[in-house]
């Protein structure tokens, strides 16, 4: 049998489809045929467009390869897609991309999320308004049912996401998506997870590269026989946070690409003059950085002999770092308004009891290590404690103050 085997009813070629909706499957022989005629039934008596469900068979062994045969051979809206090995990512990846409907979704075949979901799931998307639609059991109004187990590790999984990768979407893996096919057929061949973890890399990249991702908060209730092995899967999707983590930290990824043809750009009216690739970015704030610690040394001679080097340290730094703040949110971020500049400056001053805590340090440990080292030396050792400040300051600021404003990476 070749990689895949691909089955539709024999005019399916000429109808135009609005929604695909993809089943993956893997030794569903008992739930397969009930799954594929509720969800037939729905599409049929309640969604205003024309439609196709798609059986993806990941290399069943079991009686699922015929019983999808038998669904496609008696309903002209079901198409089977075989492929000769596993993964659910496989199945979905291939299954959207040789897809000719405009909306391209999946559900899991325990239609473990009420039906009832699907039209505002893909309603956004035929509009144009969002790129991307998740069910949700974690956004508010939704309603689920299932056992505390499931329910702490998919709270803890998401967290994960949140402090490791920045995620802002609220439920990772919640078996019931959609997608816009010109957005899958630029973001798929990003995606190289072919299991479990396809779903998070998925949204990951697609919030990475500036596409808006909608969420639907869904009535799902846990299937108590599903076969999924929690431990495997999540020590799977573990080694795919990091992996993910690691290519955005690099910059490996071409989302630039991506983010030009699909993203969309910032709301805020751009300032003249202003940069906004990374390299450029970093240019304004070495310069920026440079007249800071300028002024940071300049005060710090003056009101040495007044109050003592770890006094003189402190208000120096904390009087250029509110200037440094401000500059860089004009200059170098491109932020103009004043809505939110008490925020950045909060978070700017976070920032500056870090840069306290490198230089009152390195201070500390130099007075220890040499009591009488002259002044000299005391500016050298606070000059590159400043630096190592002044990178952390950068990076923090680029990814948390004014993460919005920064071009995703790969820039």
């Amino acid at each position: 049998m070749a990689d895949t085997d691909f089955r539709l009813a024999a005019d399916r070629s000429v109808v135009i489809t609005t929604l695909d909706v993809v089943i993956p499957v893997y030794n569903e022989q008992d739930d397969l045929g009930q799954a594929v005629r509720r969800l037939h039934t729905y599409l049929s008596t309640s969604l205003p467009y024309s439609f196709r469900i798609t059986i993806a068979d990941n290399a069943s062994t079991d009686a699922t390869p015929r019983i999808a045969d038998e669904l496609a051979d008696h309903y002209e809206e079901v198409g089977v897609l075989h492929l000769t090995q596993k993964g659910r990512g496989r199945a979905l990846k291939a299954a959207w991309t040789q897809s000719e409907a405009g909306v391209l979704a999946y559900m899991d075949v325990d239609l473990s999320t009420d039906l009832a979901a699907l039209l505002p799931l893909i309603a956004p998307l035929l509009t144009g308004h969002s790129d991307l639609a998740i069910g949700s059991r974690l956004a508010r109004g939704s309603r689920v049912v299932r056992g505390s187990k499931r329910e702490f590790i998919s709270r803890s999984y998401n967290q994960i996401l949140r402090r490791t990768l920045s995620a802002h979407f609220s439920d990772a893996q919640c078996g019931f998506k959609a997608i816009r096919a010109d957005v899958a057929r630029q973001l798929l061949p990003l995606v190289q997870d072919d299991g479990w973890f396809f779903d998070t890399e998925m949204l990951v990249l697609a919030e990475r590269s500036g596409l808006r991702i909608h969420e639907v908060p869904v009535d799902w209730v846990d299937d108590p026989n599903s076969s999924v092995d929690i431990v495997a899967t999540a020590m799977t999707d573990l080694k795919g946070v990091w992996r993910v983590g690691r290519a955005l930290a690099s910059g490996s990824l071409p989302l630039a690409q991506v983010r030009a043809q699909l993203g969309r750009g910032s709301i805020e009216p751009a300032t003249p003059g202003v940069p906004t690739g990374m390299v450029k970015q970093i240019v304004r704030f070495a310069a920026i950085g440079v007249v800071s610690t300028l002024a940071y040394l300049l005060l710090f001679v003056v009101l040495h002999p007044f109050m003592g080097a770890q006094v003189a340290n402190f208000l120096a730094l904390a009087i250029t770092a509110i200037a440094n703040t401000a500059a860089n949110r004009r200059f170098t971020f491109g932020v103009r308004e004043r809505s939110g500049a008490a925020r950045h400056q909060l978070q700017g001053f976070g920032i500056f009891l870090l840069g306290l805590a490198i230089t009152s340090g390195s201070l500390a440990l130099l007075h220890v290590g040499a009591p009488n080292a002259s002044r000299m030396f005391e500016l050298s050792v606070l000059v590159l404690a400043n630096l190592v400040a002044t990178v952390l300051r950068f990076l923090l600021m680029r990814g948390w103050v004014f993460r919005r404003m920064a071009p995703a990476s790969g820039q």
